[in-house]
């Protein structure tokens, strides 16, 4: 399993990123995928999660409203467009698919 996260950066309260996972290693289509997060001195903690055929999603109740998650088979790629990021919104995302290694993250910092 390989996931290689991107998107993340610094943004201003109220404003908007996407996040996007590359995956390869397994058959993606087969698999759910979930994003987490983890911020400084925090356990890491799922944010939204999608169904393998991106039919049906979960959030969070910290991201409802605010952020989606889709996927697209035929790119083995799971995204995550964050919209209205508030400061405690601020931490290292990651994608997973339930099994093996994690992968390196995305810094996502929410500050003016």
């Amino acid at each position: 399993v390989q996931l290689v996260e991107s998107g993340g950066g610094l943004v201003q309260p109220g404003g908007s990123l996407r996040l996007s996972c590359a995956a390869s290693g397994f058959t993606f289509s087969s698999y759910a995928m979930s994003w987490y997060r983890q911020a400084p001195g925090k356990e890491r903690e799922l944010v939204a999660a999608i169904t393998s055929a991106g039919s049906s999603t979960h959030y969070a109740d910290f991201v409802k409203g605010r952020f989606t998650i889709s996927r697209d088979n035929a790119k083995n790629t799971v995204y995550l467009q964050m919209n209205s990021l508030k400061p405690e919104d601020t931490a290292v995302y990651y994608c997973y698919p339930g099994h093996g290694s994690w992968g390196q993250g995305t810094q996502v910092t929410v500050s003016s």
